[in-house]
């Protein structure tokens, strides 16, 4: 049995797709994006009066009063919309919940477009944590990805212009943007003491959502399939992906949900499905007064075959749905702890083509457990290489980083340089003579001019090439321990 269709629809992790960034996460930084916070669709009619109104409370006419005393007192003019929004967004601002919010007309429209189209925009996934604007993670070949933006990294400001003080939605408004279009994101990342500047070229976000092969290895034919977020056809391309992989005889699979910040609900649930059987529930439902309702499939049995989940920080929400259900059957959870997004929203239409976003039920896993704040811990625990976590390299031409040097710069610099097969001697910050020569050989063998120090050309393409060689899925720790440990 699936959830009603006609209430819970998405699982999204936080709040309106930026536009919207582009995925399904928080707010997606992308032209045509909606939300991303699990979400429901619900009939409700707030438009019309009745018997409701002698459930108010009794100082709400409060409200009225203020509006009226704005219109006949205050100095300027106010528009009457504006007002109403801005009452709405002051209640709900008092619940302290980021994943509730108001979405005007054209939020709504961003968010409907965004289930059914490709879209524009960086292509990351954005929500607020902690009173931060955070990226929970950038999409698969995105503007974002090949930037090098990564899960948890804060946005500080946009163009110039810090987002200190504003919600998500307004966030959203200031990255989305048209194909072609320039945006500068100033980025905090954990563990990093200085900010940095990436600048991103808006595209349009590709809708493809799934990717598989085979890894032939040790005598044993292991299917990969990576989802990228759960979109509207993204079970469709999934059945068909798997049902191709069993036709050629896999041994084992490798699910990879690693960086997919959600999507449809009834998406993961079709996906799940085909996987757990009747006997355990999928997936747990709780509301405001604590009653819960299981969801299982019609499946009689398991997959003849082994199978574990690859997740990371950047996997939440319908990922984690997926990643806590098939590893509470028993299967292995590779990677990092993810996100931990464990709430479903409700978009309740007001009857102008607004809605309220609000949180409204918890999900849980068969077992019952709540993951919200926590998320899903693996199994067994991979960390990647260290460049896998490296920033852009911040130099310029006229303050190069040169031999004697100390600074987390640096340091940054030799990580790459050894992730790229450089030998640095040392990733401590120090500019030593073996660091000294790394650049120089660097140089050398990309036709730069050899002077041992890293300029913004030099530092420049050292990023670009840790940006490939991660893209290129090269040293993948996490999912070679997969496969290793799949047939054990």
């Amino acid at each position: 049995m699936k959830l009603n269709q006609s209430k819970i629809i998405l699982i999204l992790i936080g709040a309106l797709l930026i536009g919207l960034l582009g995925g399904y996460g928080g707010v997606k930084l992308a032209q045509n994006q909606g939300d991303s916070s699990s979400l429901e669709i619900a009939d409700t009619d707030t438009s019309g009066s009745g018997d409701a109104d002698d459930d108010l409370p009794a100082d709400l006419h409060k409200i009225s009063q203020t509006f009226d005393l704005i219109k006949s007192n205050y100095i300027e003019d106010v528009d009457d919309k504006e007002l109403v929004e801005g009452a709405i967004e002051g209640m709900l601002s008092k619940l302290e919940d980021p994943h509730t919010s108001y979405l005007d007309s054209e939020m709504m429209q961003q968010f409907n477009e965004q289930i059914e189209s490709s879209f524009e925009g960086i292509g990351a996934e954005v929500s607020e944590v902690d009173g931060y604007i955070t990226i929970i993670s950038p999409m698969k070949d995105s503007p974002a990805e090949k930037a090098g933006l990564r899960p948890n990294d804060q946005v500080l400001s946009v163009d110039g212009e810090s987002v200190e003080g504003l919600n998500v939605n307004e966030a959203v408004a200031k990255i989305r943007g048209e194909k072609g279009t320039d945006v500068v994101l100033e980025i905090q990342r954990s563990g990093v003491s200085d900010p940095f500047e990436v600048t991103i070229q808006r595209d349009t976000i590709p809708v493809e959502t799934v990717y598989s092969e085979i890894n032939s290895e040790d005598g044993k034919d292991t299917g990969v399939i990576q989802i990228t977020n759960f979109s509207e056809h993204t079970n469709e391309e999934f059945t068909e992906q798997l049902a191709d992989l069993e036709d050629q005889g896999i041994d084992g699979l490798v699910i990879d949900v690693r960086g997919n910040p959600g999507g449809l609900l009834d998406v993961a649930e079709d996906i799940l499905q085909q996987f757990v059987p009747k006997d355990m529930p999928y997936l747990q439902i709780e509301d405001s007064n604590g009653n819960k309702e299981e969801f299982a499939s019609d499946l009689d049995e398991e997959k003849g075959y082994p199978i574990s989940v690859l997740i990371d920080e950047g996997s939440a929400s319908a990922s984690e749905i997926v990643a806590v259900a098939m590893k509470e059957l028993g299967y292995d959870i590779v990677g990092d702890t993810s996100y931990g997004k464990g709430t479903v929203q409700q978009a309740i239409p007001l009857g102008d083509d607004s809605s309220i976003k609000m949180t409204t039920y918890k999900w849980l896993s068969p077992n019952g457990v709540w993951i919200d704040g926590d998320g899903v811990e693996p199994t067994i625990e991979q960390k990647q290489d260290d460049y896998y976590y490296s920033i852009p390299i911040q130099v310029t031409d006229d303050e190069p980083l040169t031999y004697d040097h100390t600074s987390e710069a640096v340091a940054n610099m030799q990580v790459m340089l050894s992730g790229l097969g450089y030998e640095t001697d040392r990733t401590d910050g120090y500019f030593s003579e073996e660091t000294e020569s790394a650049v120089e050989e660097f140089q050398k063998d990309n036709d730069l001019d050899v002077t041992g120090e890293v300029n913004e050309e030099t530092g420049g393409l050292i990023e670009t090439q840790i940006i490939e060689k991660i893209r290129s899925g090269e040293d993948d720790k996490q999912l070679e321990r997969s496969l290793e440990e799949l047939y054990q």
